[in-house]
């Protein structure tokens, strides 16, 4: 018998292959496993981060949706709000999480966030302080990272 985070992961599966969020793909990595997802997020147009194409990771535990997964960039990233080992500084998937959120509206929100970062919490300290000074010279960063996640597929 399924568990209720298998029930609710099947139904996220369902949501996403039926209404799947613009610009965002995420499917279980496996039949098998239900619990561990890859995602994709492209790259928002008429940004910095246009024609980049972004690799995730999520990963959930037999209590969600009553506790966030655990997504991380498996893909290199230039971000105030991406550590860099690629994992999330942010608040959805952290202290505001609700069991309301399913996988589209996380993707949905770290596509948002990509555009929209927030460099007062920052977790890469130097592209929190390009964001906030030199604009031109982080929008070149994030062009290259666009470029270099197209050349990794």
């Amino acid at each position: 018998m399924a568990s209720s985070a298998q029930l609710r992961l099947m139904s996220d599966l369902k949501s996403i292959i039926n209404e799947p969020p613009e610009g965002c793909s995420a499917s279980p990595l496996s039949d098998a496993n239900l619990f561990v997802w890859s995602a994709t997020i492209f790259g928002p147009d008429e940004t910095p981060w246009e024609g980049g194409v972004f690799s995730l990771r999520l990963t959930f535990g037999e209590n969600y949706p009553e506790k966030a997964p655990r997504v991380w960039f498996t893909s290199e990233m230039f971000h105030p709000n991406v550590y860099h080992d690629g994992t999330l500084c942010m608040d959805i998937i952290q202290d505001a999480w609700s069991p309301c959120h399913n996988v589209s509206t996380i993707l949905t929100s770290i596509q948002s966030l990509l555009t929209d970062p927030n460099p007062a919490s920052p977790a890469n300290p130097e592209a929190a302080q390009l964001f906030q000074h030199d604009v031109q010279a982080y929008n070149k960063k994030v062009r290259q990272c666009a470029r270099r996640s197209i050349e990794s597929l």
